[in-house]
């Protein structure tokens, strides 16, 4: 990652809660997007990326809801933690 002062950092994961819209552009050079523009999510519900699995969408797609994100990032946080072997 590379903040705004020009510091960079590498990361094992990336958790991105949407706030329920689909801006992603800042994610374009990850290249998760399909040829037909669309990003194929996965995982327990479906937070996941499929092309990295280190990179959860919480609030994308199907658990863009209040109710869907809270359930989300629980399950998010669970599959992170065992895609990282910390449980």
């Amino acid at each position: 990652m590379r903040w705004p002062d020009g510091t960079e950092q590498t990361a094992d994961v990336i958790l991105w809660a949407t706030g329920f819209r689909s801006s992603l552009d800042h994610l374009a050079p990850l290249q998760l997007r399909e040829d037909d523009g669309g990003i194929v999510m996965g995982g327990r519900l479906a937070t996941r990326v499929e092309k990295d699995p280190r990179i959860h969408l919480v609030g994308y797609g199907p658990s863009a809801s209040t109710i869907g994100a809270n359930r989300a990032g629980g399950a998010a946080a669970r599959e992170l933690a065992t895609h990282l072997g910390l449980i």
